[in-house]
């Protein structure tokens, strides 16, 4: 066994160790670590390697650093082990002070069973007593004494409450909890797509949650340890070649192809019982950390998880969690710094823009096989203690209406007068606090669009799922500005890149967030109707004073061309009376009327058309969108020969929307086909609705909305069938 004290760490190789390698599970260890930390007192933490990495922090080292130096007083300076220090009883002190240091908790109870059996010998008095008062003020005994009752003397139970050492496979860079703390209160548990177990547990005293995470990669035998770092060393000596690392997809290709060939040929060479499904996993591992971004995958394959927070410095503060259910939770993994350097490494190559101390931000997007994120990574000089990330994690496939109505995020009124909205060529911005889903409600909103249409979407750092779209058939063009938070010289100004789309002609036009000067150019262009469709796009703001005071006074709007935008949806996120659990819901829609001159709130502008009913937890129409008075509904009417100044009609056509949204849920649900509610369903489901209303129409010269649904409904029956 080596042994390597680095700087204030103590590194035990235990590669060739016989017996239990954790301090917890091995008598000997502990005496072996304790022995070193009497010899190199500045030891503060113990790092066990063999097939993993067992890491003991220093809030764990200094319980043993105590009873190391309850060993140097009694051992080295008062010299207990001497022939000269009360001889009759030397076998005993040599008992003692042998369990000091590989069994401290049985140590204590022999020595008060002694003391219980003779209180008056001046060996009791000077040795056994002193020796008892200084382990009863140690940490670990101060842990363990009120559960000495149920004690069995040499058993290792109690230590492994004490000790619970972060683990990691040497072939990973991050670190892990293995068990949750004592006293945890499990409050949910649920498996992912791959079969990893999350928990949520309660721990005591804390009101934050713990998100604990049982990967694959933490259960593997010896067997397939031993195959994975053959494997991965096998993997890193070939190099690929230029071509081959052009882009992540292709590096994740490759490293997939031919780790999947190495553990097999391994597995056959070495005759393991591995089952070619394993060999599968195995190989997902392999890729996951190596070409990919380790136990970050893991955390976008949730769909629970919101947001992931890596804090500044790696490798001394857990991942923390935005959990859609239960807000923010701590996690039971710690990203090292080696972990962190990594990631930036690959987010600086595939994003093209800097990080480094002259620019200490980047924002981009990673997109992975099990989700997609946005990162926001700081370093020095903005952030004093080294490299920190936030990853805002956004769904695989984009979100859909009847999606967002099975959460409750919206009811199906809201999902019909959307559509009319957005069919209407409307101008919209989506407002909100920060995780309100407005990102999401926007990509939701374009599925709305028939492919006919061209649309240009404008972002500064992507969010929206551009390929998927470009797969669902629509014609769409991204562009990409230059970040208002990170300056990179090279890309194009929003303002620019907006007045550029404005030039390619008419389309419907996306804006990822409204955040600076750009804003100008875009409600210049809803002003003047340069797009001759729908125009929009998110912001942050609690309410459409909030959006009109943030566009105006914040980003240098002149108040007259706030006029130009229709509608402001207002979403934000509702917590229980507990405080533990989280909701998103829309809670206001609001049409922005034109006849106001200073102030829009004193004079009446900002209309509700919906608002939401905590009692009843869904948005209720109010008496404007009932009796037919809303100025923008009105205006899409006027456009359509067989609706002008007919309202009955208007309200018919957006009841029947939410009808064929309902309908599509009611079936998803009934038939146990989530599927549906995907974005190629949705999409299907929309433009049908539109010929079949063509056809309607050109058979009976009006649309009426009952047979519409029925010629639908059969469509739909039928698709389902197929």
């Amino acid at each position: 066994m080596e042994i390597e004290v680095k700087g204030n760490e103590l590194v035990v190789n235990a590669k060739d160790w016989c017996s239990f390698t954790t301090i917890e599970d091995s008598k000997e260890l502990m005496e072996l670590v304790i022995r070193n930390i009497t010899e190199k007192p500045e030891i503060e933490r113990v790092l066990i390697s063999e097939n993993r990495e067992i890491e003991y922090p220093e809030s764990q080292v200094r319980m043993l650093k105590e009873i190391a130096d309850v060993y140097t007083f009694f051992v080295k300076e008062r010299g207990v082990l001497s022939l000269d220090f009360y001889p009759e009883f030397n076998q005993k002190t040599k008992e003692l002070i042998g369990l000091l240091l590989s069994d401290p908790i049985l140590c204590y109870v022999k020595i008060s069973v002694y003391i219980f059996k003779d209180r008056e010998s001046s060996y009791t008095k000077e040795f056994l007593l002193p020796f008892k008062e200084m382990l009863e003020k140690t940490l670990l005994i101060k842990e363990v004494k009120d559960k000495l009752s149920s004690y069995i003397p040499g058993s290792r139970e109690l230590y492994r409450l004490v000790f619970t050492p972060t683990i990691r496979p040497v072939f990973m860079l991050e670190r892990f909890l293995l068990f949750p703390p004592k006293g945890s209160e499990l409050i949910e548990k649920y498996y992912l797509k791959d079969g990893t177990e999350a928990t949520i547990y309660k721990i005591p005293g804390k009101a934050r949650l713990l998100y604990f995470i049982l990967a694959k990669e933490f259960l593997l035998s010896d067997e397939e340890y031993s195959v994975l770092l053959e494997a991965r060393r096998i993997l890193t000596e070939r190099k690929a070649e230029e071509t081959e690392l052009k882009d992540f997809e292709m590096v994740r290709r490759f490293f997939s192809e031919r780790g999947k060939t190495i553990i097999k040929d391994l597995v056959i060479g070495r005759r393991l019982p591995i089952s070619p499904k394993r060999i599968e996993e195995l190989a997902e591992i392999l890729v996951r950390h190596t070409a990919g971004f380790g136990i970050l995958e893991i955390f976008l394959a949730d769909d629970k998880i919101q947001d992931i927070y890596v804090n500044a410095p790696p490798g001394k503060f857990p991942v923390f969690i935005n959990h859609v259910d239960y807000g923010e939770c701590e996690t039971n993994v710690i990203i090292t710094q080696d972990e962190a350097e990594a990631w930036a490494t690959r987010f600086r190559l595939y994003s093209g823009r800097p990080l480094d101390e002259a620019n200490p931000v980047l924002d981009t997007e990673i997109t992975l096989p099990v989700g997609r994120a946005r990162v926001a990574a700081v370093t020095r000089t903005l952030s004093s203690s080294g490299l920190s990330f936030a990853f805002r994690r956004h769904r695989e496939s984009p979100w859909t209406f009847p999606l967002f109505m099975r959460v409750k995020y919206f009811n199906p009124l809201f999902a019909g007068l959307m559509s009319f909205i957005v069919d209407g060529g409307r101008s919209v911005l989506i407002a909100g606090g920060r995780g309100s889903g407005k990102t999401s409600l926007l990509s939701s909103m374009i599925l709305e669009l028939m492919r006919r249409y061209r649309i240009i979407v404008l972002e500064d750092t992507p969010e929206l799922p551009i390929e998927i779209y470009r797969k669902l058939g629509y014609n769409i063009l991204h562009l990409k500005s230059r970040s208002v938070i990170t300056h990179v010289q090279t890309e194009v100004a929003p303002e620019e890149a907006l007045r550029t789309a404005l030039r390619l002609g008419d389309s419907a036009l996306i804006v990822g967030e409204v955040r600076s000067k750009e804003s100008t150019v875009l409600f210049e262009a809803m002003r003047i109707g340069a797009l001759a469709n729908l125009v929009a796009g998110t912001i942050h703001g609690e309410s459409a004073y909030g959006v009109y005071d943030r566009v105006v006074h914040d980003l240098g709007l002149t108040p007259t061309s706030f006029k130009a935008l229709d509608i402001i949806v207002i979403s934000n996120v509702i917590k229980s009376p507990d405080g533990l659990r989280r909701y998103r819901r829309v809670t206001e829609v609001i049409e922005v009327r034109k006849k106001w001159k200073e102030d829009p709130m004193l004079e009446g502008a900002f209309v509700p058309l919906m608002t939401y009913s905590a009692k009843e937890d869904t948005l209720k129409p109010t008496d404007v969108l009932l009796n037919g008075e809303s100025e923008v509904l009105n205006e899409i009417a006027k456009r359509v020969k067989e609706w002008h100044g007919v309202w009955d009609r208007v309200w018919d056509n957006i009841l029947l929307r939410a009808k064929i949204k309902q309908t599509i849920l009611e079936f998803a649900e009934k038939l146990n086909r989530p599927e549906i509610l995907e974005a190629d369903w949705v999409v299907a489901a929309n433009e049908n609705f539109h010929l079949i209303s063509d056809q309607v129409f050109q058979e009976t010269g009006t649309y009426n909305s009952k047979t519409i649904y029925e010629k639908w409904l059969e469509w739909f029956k039928k698709r389902l069938k197929e």
